[in-house]
């Protein structure tokens, strides 16, 4: 098992500086150069014996839920973490919700194996702790107690973490650590202490990286769907690929349709495109709390089949209060574009489809045709800044043959755009942190 220290604790900012240049050199040159693989199954593997329709369902459920949690951006108070890197404090609010891909790993020493929601649109790493436990949700494992963990640590008021934003906060006590306060969209909310912990990621030849600072929730409402925490993969400082070190790291996931294959999550060296695959710059997150978190990207117009589409280029437009733009997301499910746009696109689409219109009501999808049989659909290409992504059928069309009906699988929005993990699927994408691009191209992801 390779055992990776991270960055040691300090409160003299010139110290840590120093501690974190030589503890991360040393992680970045084991993972990135060595790689890690873990898999990714989809929630709903784990659901029991759901059919299409229930799936369908409940991913547009979760993407309303998703969407609504990515908009609400409260103003943000003294005691609200800071997501930009400038700092950490007490309390924070964000802005997910229960995602679509789960991970496993393990906390602790000795490790306790744990399935955790994926999330490239937040960054804190969090479990339910029995510490003891005040309110928890059902979870498919035994909750973590931090006293059965020899490499278990909170993190103190004088850290990095929380000494420059709580100055004489009672919310920072020497007996009890730093606390927080996660509130999510779907309602779901976890409140705790912030601690660091061993975590053991992968198996066979994993990686157990010391020193990971994660919310140990002990106070925890909602549920996060067949799981017992959750990993933020966003551009924050608090995330798993910030914490690690890595400056790169890609997915590619299995279709929709099966959610029984695994999908792939690739660290450091092992995520690799091929010299074909395109590319489109990372919009600069605006400095607006809760929203620099996030993956914008600059999406310039859309075609239907050889049409371009009349769509305001201002509708994708990202403002300087943190208005707009798009976003790529592992946890929405169907795309979610902004109504105006949306709007465009499906008259667009209707009209190539030529065929009649019919309620997808019990699917929750606003497009849908009456197609006693596959039904054929116009190619739909998304025109980011120097590359364009192809949708083929499969991550455009969710089809309930059993009614005869056939929809569009997006979704409209209000406020922002994201691109959901279902136009994702069979895509290898990689998030290249240093260079600050996203490259993606077509792919088998259950071969990778």
């Amino acid at each position: 098992m390779l055992s990776i220290p991270l960055s040691p604790m300090a409160s003299k900012r010139s110290l840590l500086f120093c501690l974190i240049l030589l503890s991360l050199s040393f992680s970045v040159s084991t993972i990135s150069s060595r790689g890690l693989r873990l898999e990714l199954t989809h929630i709903d593997a784990r659901s029991g014996s759901l059919t299409g329709v229930d799936r369908v369902r409940r991913a547009v459920e979760r993407g309303h839920r998703r969407v609504n949690g990515l908009l609400s951006a409260p103003a943000p108070s003294p005691a609200m973490l800071q997501s930009d890197g400038a700092a950490a404090a007490a309390t924070a609010s964000v802005h997910a919700s229960t995602a679509t891909y789960l991970v496993d790993l393990a906390i602790g020493t000795p490790p306790l194996p744990l399935t955790a929601v994926l999330d490239t649109g937040s960054d804190l790493i969090w479990t339910q702790c029995d510490a003891p436990c005040r309110h928890c949700f059902p979870q498919p494992s035994p909750l973590y107690a931090p006293a059965r963990s020899s490499t278990y640590a909170n993190v103190s008021c004088g850290s990095a973490l929380c000494d420059d934003a709580l100055p004489g906060s009672a919310r920072c006590a020497a007996a009890s650590g730093c606390a927080y306060s996660y509130s999510y969209g779907d309602g779901t909310s976890t409140d705790g202490v912030l601690a660091t912990e061993a975590f053991t990621f992968g198996s066979g030849a994993g990686a157990t990286v010391h020193d990971v600072a994660f919310g140990c929730g002990t106070d925890n409402l909602g549920g996060t769907d067949n799981s017992s925490g959750l990993v933020g993969m966003g551009r924050g400082p608090l995330s798993l690929a910030s914490q690690l070190g890595v400056t790169r790291f890609s997915y590619c996931f299995t279709p929709f349709n099966d959610t029984t294959a695994s999908s792939p999550l690739l660290l450091g060296s092992s995520a690799s495109l091929s010299p074909a695959a395109k590319s489109t710059p990372f919009v600069p997150s605006p400095s607006v709390p809760r929203r620099s978190s996030y993956y914008y990207l600059s999406l310039e117009g859309i075609t239907v089949g050889d049409t371009a589409l009349p769509i305001d280029p201002a509708v994708f437009r990202l403002t300087a209060s943190g208005r707009g733009g798009l976003i790529i997301d592992s946890g929405t499910t169907f795309t979610a574009l902004e109504e105006r746009a949306f709007v465009v696109l499906a008259r667009a689409v209707a009209a190539q489809v030529a065929l009649p219109l019919a309620s997808g009501a019990h699917l929750g999808l606003g497009l849908c045709f009456a197609a006693p049989e596959a039904v054929r659909v116009p190619r739909i290409v998304f025109h980011f800044d120097g590359a364009d992504m192809e949708l083929p059928r499969e991550s455009v069309v969710v089809e309930d043959r059993d009614a005869g009906v056939a929809c569009l699988g997006m979704v409209s929005a209000r406020g922002m755009s994201v691109l959901g993990s279902m136009q994702q699927q069979n895509m290898h994408i990689l998030y290249d942190i240093e260079r600050g691009i996203l490259s993606f191209e077509p792919a088998n992801c259950g071969e990778i």
